[in-house]
């Protein structure tokens, strides 16, 4: 059982990301996950999903960085952290499945060695165990002819195949948390569903804490326990994954499940919510959903949701929502 005063796998506190000292990207970050625990961080393409998510471990390419706030995993603080701790931590503590695995897979390099990469550098496993050890993780994983795939390379793999093995590596190193980043894009129904389940099944069995990070909300309802949504580079709603679904208070969100609805229903021209996410660069007062926002635009001008920024309002156990429209 796990004890409600153990330290979360993974804690942020007021993050901030900018390019350079003056383009904010992401602003006063929070976020918690405890052990064996699955939250999913949502919301468009250029929400600052993927760039908070490569924060947490120090992969911001430059000239993103940094600029506020800690990042704590399993209660060791790793903001700004020297890199052999970096080092320590990533492939360890941390695994991460990123988007577009045939890419992020070394071309030259066969399927098993990469696997067992990070049991050679944390486990001090020779050569031949850690290949070893990689044929077992992708028979766990559901590679059939484990021992034959481990001899391929990336480019002989199937898109559903190698986000399996981007999945073995992650595990590899046996971490606390699992950082998943859209690990079903450009893949079929039937493959989704398959690693989705081998993700649950792993989470189970390891007691995994999971970051996945999503825009499909069909996927949140089947794997989630707790969801945060962020737009424009900031936490607007988090909550448990029913309350949200169910009730969800900020404008953006209900958007979002309405649009997800409307598309399973086939609905074509209703599937998009108007007007465009802004660009970090570009400067909006107050709530920056205002100027999509139905309930903003119903105001008359020069309303609080123009002008200041919403403060957090809790409307239930574990239910937080940024809006000045929220009801506590």
């Amino acid at each position: 059982m796990i004890s409600p005063d153990e330290a979360p796998c993974l804690k942020v506190e007021n993050l901030d990301i900018s390019i350079g000292d003056a383009i904010a990207v992401a602003r006063g970050v929070n976020l918690e996950i405890r052990r064996g625990e699955t939250v999913a961080l949502v919301g468009e393409s250029g929400s600052g999903k993927t760039v908070t998510a490569l924060s947490l471990i120090d992969l911001l390419p430059p000239p993103l960085r940094v600029t506020r706030g800690t990042v704590s995993i399993c209660g060791q603080q790793v903001t700004h952290a020297p890199p052999e701790v970096l080092n320590r931590i990533r492939g360890n503590r941390v695994g991460m499945i990123f988007q577009q695995p045939s890419s992020m897979l070394d071309p030259s390099c066969r399927v098993g060695r990469q696997v067992g990469e990070a049991l050679r550098l944390h486990k001090r496993a020779s050569r031949g165990e850690a290949f070893e050890r990689a044929i077992e993780l992708l028979r766990e994983v559901g590679i059939p002819e484990a021992g034959r795939r481990a001899r391929s390379f990336a480019h002989q793999l199937s898109g559903g195949m190698a986000q399996r093995v981007m999945i073995a590596a992650a595990l590899s190193g046996d971490p606390d948390l699992l950082i998943a980043d859209e690990p079903t894009t450009a893949l079929d129904v039937t493959v989704q569903a398959q690693i989705l389940g081998l993700l649950e099944r792993e989470r189970k069995q390891r007691t995994l804490s999971i970051l996945l990070i999503t825009h499909d909300l069909s996927i949140v309802s089947a794997m989630a326990d707790r969801v945060v949504v962020m737009y424009a580079g900031s936490i607007v709603e988090e909550g448990p994954v029913s309350a949200i679904m169910q009730a969800p208070q900020h404008p953006y969100t209900k958007a979002l499940i309405d649009c997800s609805l409307m598309r399973k229903a086939g609905v074509g021209d209703l599937e998009s919510i108007p007007g465009t996410i802004p660009s970090p660069a570009q400067s909006i007062p107050g709530c920056r959903f205002h100027p999509r926002c139905p309930h903003a635009l119903a105001r008359r001008e020069g309303s609080v949701c123009a002008s200041d920024e919403p403060t957090a309002t809790r409307t239930a156990e574990g239910h937080l929502v940024h809006c000045w429209a929220a009801e506590p």
